[in-house]
């Protein structure tokens, strides 16, 4: 049988809504279940010239939105401005489509950007996407990747302050999320036997100490650590000349300490085209790499291909499953 995704729209102000109806047009064969109220939907392709491609969505595949969420008037699209409403709309889809992959009702979950700051004004205290699902899943240990074909990286640490990587960069979190990247590559991607690399804090990994103890005191004992647990990890390796050498090519995946230290050299090789998969949670959830995108929302300018990415990795992640 055909799984069923649940599609959530993101910010209505931003180009989730947008990419998602462009790529209706090019689903791969599944079920579809666009969660978010019709009214917002219509009056957004209306808007945005996008008519044809809620159309053609309708014709097939399923908009959803439960009744006791209904009643919010669309105040139409403001490109770019951060609205509450629009904060609110955007979790409760995330939040429908969280009950409904836990309950069996759809096999996996892909979700267009939201606004971190919109959902702030909404009363919304979590950071992002993979703090929220992590905490409603009852998930303790899950791990933030970006994939891209045979590209993987993970994060150590993800939405917090540069000033505070160093402190949250512990022993206990690098192993949790080395077994958490080994198990999902293990059942998720079907690699038997997966090597991780793994990415060293300070410039040049320290330079023996003379740039940082972390790699010392606390990244290297990691790593020891988990391997006597089973898993294959090397490193921890320079940041700076990892990407760029192809020395990635190498391993099923790389381990990054922070968020801007694996994410620029994953989007920038990748070209697009990269998929947000949250490892570790019960349920199966993708999203495209990129953000709101503001400044280009509401000009029929976004381009749709990562949405399609990450529609076709859900896919075959649940079918994996």
């Amino acid at each position: 049988m055909k799984p069923i995704i649940a599609l959530t729209p993101g910010d209505f102000n931003g180009i989730g809504p947008e990419v998602l109806l462009k790529a209706a047009l090019r689903l791969p064969d599944a079920r579809y279940r666009l969660i978010a109220p019709l009214a917002w939907l219509e009056s957004y392709a209306r808007q945005c010239d996008l008519e044809p491609e809620l159309t053609s969505f309708r014709d097939t595949h399923e908009v959803y939105w439960p009744d006791t969420l209904s009643g919010w008037d669309y105040p139409g699209v403001l490109p770019g401005q951060l609205d509450a409403d629009c904060g609110r709309i955007a979790m409760e889809s995330i939040d429908t489509a969280i009950n409904q992959c836990l309950s069996g009702q759809a096999q996996a979950m892909v979700t267009a950007p939201i606004s971190k700051e919109a959902i702030q004004l909404a009363g919304y205290t979590v950071p992002g996407h993979t703090e929220f699902l992590a905490e409603r899943t009852g998930t303790r240990h899950y791990t933030m990747m970006l994939v891209r074909q045979n590209l993987r990286v993970g994060l150590v640490t993800t939405h917090i302050p540069v000033r505070n990587v160093a402190d949250a960069v512990t022993h206990d979190s690098i192993v949790s999320h080395l077994n958490t990247m080994h198990r999902a590559l293990q059942r998720q991607f079907n690699i038997a036997s997966p090597g991780i690399a793994v990415l060293g804090l300070n410039p040049h990994a320290g330079d023996g100490g003379v740039l940082g103890t972390e790699e010392i005191d606390i990244i290297h004992p990691a790593i020891i650590r988990a391997r006597s647990m089973g898993i294959h990890c090397e490193g921890p390796f320079p940041a700076d000349g990892f990407f760029g050498s192809g020395t990635y090519k190498s391993f099923d995946a790389v381990l990054a300490m922070y968020h801007d230290q694996g994410l620029a050299p994953f989007k920038a090789l990748s070209f697009g085209g990269g998929v947000n998969f949250t490892a570790g949670l019960p349920i199966i959830r993708t999203s495209p790499d990129h953000g709101t995108a503001f400044a280009i929302a509401g000009r029929k300018q976004a381009d749709e291909q990562s949405m399609l990415e990450a529609v076709n990795m859900a896919i075959e992640l649940a079918v994996n499953h």
